[in-house]
């Protein structure tokens, strides 16, 4: 897990993601769209997407990709983003890891 903690440290808002993957390109474009500006790793690039995925997996995301963390917490993948859209909590998560203004 230690990787994933490095990564997702002090940042407002980290997507792990797959470039192959429909739902993860959904996952960024709504979150960009809110005006955040989130730290994208692309698993299928990255030189350690591997065991990135791995530390992923054992910390419950499943399948692994999209993560979403905000606040360097995660809060999970495509479903629970977007049921935190669906019920108007989403953007002030958002606003509380200072990932967006208003």
């Amino acid at each position: 897990m230690a990787m994933v903690t490095a990564l997702v440290n002090e940042r407002s808002v980290v997507i792990f993601s797959k470039n192959s993957c429909c739902m993860c390109h959904t996952i960024k474009t709504l979150i960009s769209s809110f005006g955040a500006n989130p730290t994208v790793y692309e698993l299928d690039e990255h030189p350690k997407g591997h065991q990135i995925e791995k530390e992923l997996k054992g910390l419950g995301c499943k399948p692994s990709v999209p993560a979403v963390f905000i606040g360097q917490e995660l809060i999970g993948g495509a479903n629970e983003i977007m049921t935190l859209h669906l019920k108007g909590q989403l953007v002030p998560l958002l606003l509380r890891a200072n990932a967006i203004w208003v």
